[in-house]
């Protein structure tokens, strides 16, 4: 196990303790899968072992790369407050205190974001509305999703709702032929909600355990397609008015600080109960999800690194901070 610094429960000052178990070699490569975002923060290392003492010239460098690693202003603001706040009290009275004290507020930034998605087998079918702007890879997650609901033996169905898009259509046709999974389908222009009320009917007639309906791509700043949203909400109660049980949006890590505006306005127009982060191995803008467990104080359920079903992970705060910043033993 390894230390790092962490805020006591009553809040008052940090302290060291153990927080996750580092993964033995080759048991888990996310740290090698990060590698951009990895080497974006590696430099803080570098400040660090060339300062004699803790001086304001060092606490803005490392501000500085937190900044340039997509952290955003607030979650920035968050880290570099309580740092200079543990410089102040002497809690952090060295420069090699310092990383600890970085990784323990990066930690407790993203902990509480660590809510894994548990299908509640109360709700048949338990339904997951998926959201996101195009490119981003929300009907790729679909597919993984299944698949994963899939090994756990569960029956899954899934909803083509993307009718803007006939390769939308195509694709999740294809994602449910790779995993023998049904996929409810009308022609390309077909009204969005209908297919998913459609679906979400035959679901419940057939026992499904789970539906994933799959949305149009949309910008966040498109007022009329986010209301098309909550319609699609309005249908799902006419037959189950607990549904959808989780609207999970899809963001592309390498969109950086667009993610969050993109999960602000969803978050308003359709609320909601999770998000996935895509693509997090081919972009140093990782960071991102700090911003995102900062702003949004919304579980992060998945992160997507490469292109495998098994790619697709649940959020694990302690795994992630090590593969962003890794942490040596004693």
């Amino acid at each position: 196990m390894f230390s790092i610094f962490r805020r006591k429960k009553s809040g008052d000052g940090l302290e060291p303790t153990a927080v996750v178990e580092k993964p033995q070699s080759g048991q888990d490569p996310l740290e090698a899968r990060m590698e951009r975002t990895r080497s974006n923060l590696a430099s803080l290392f570098g400040l660090i072992r060339g300062s004699e003492s803790i001086d304001d010239d060092l606490l803005d460098d490392i501000e500085t790369t937190l900044l340039t690693a997509d952290l955003g202003v607030a979650a920035t603001t968050r880290i570099m407050d309580r740092l200079r706040d543990g410089v102040k009290r002497g809690l952090v009275a060295t420069p090699a205190d310092v990383l600890p004290a970085v990784q323990a507020e990066l930690y407790a930034l993203v902990e509480p974001c660590e809510q894994f998605l548990a299908v509640d087998p109360s709700r048949k079918p338990f339904v997951i509305l998926m959201v996101g702007v195009n490119g981003v890879g929300k009907t790729t997650t679909i597919g993984k999703l299944a698949r994963r609901y899939l090994d756990d033996g569960l029956k899954v169905m899934l909803a083509a709702g993307d009718t803007f898009r006939a390769a939308a259509v195509e694709q999740l046709k294809e994602w449910g032929q790779r995993n023998d999974v049904p996929v409810m389908a009308q022609g390309q222009g077909a009204d969005s909600a209908a297919v998913i009320f459609d679906a979400l009917q035959s679901a419940k007639s057939k026992g499904v355990d789970v539906l994933i309906c799959d949305t149009a791509g949309r910008l966040h700043t498109q007022d009329h397609l986010m209301k098309e949203l909550g319609k699609i909400r309005r249908v799902m109660g006419k037959v189950d008015d607990t549904a959808p049980h989780e609207v999970m949006l899809v963001v592309d890590a390498g969109t950086g600080q667009n993610a969050l505006a993109q999960a602000r306005q969803f978050d308003q127009a359709v609320q909601l109960t999770g998000i996935t982060v895509t693509k997090l191995d081919g972009t140093a803008r990782g960071g991102i999800v700090f911003a995102i467990a900062e702003e949004m104080n919304l579980p992060i359920r998945f992160i997507g690194v490469g292109e495998r079903a098994v790619d697709l992970r649940p959020f694990d705060a302690g795994t992630f901070i090590h593969a962003v910043l890794p942490v040596e033993t004693d």
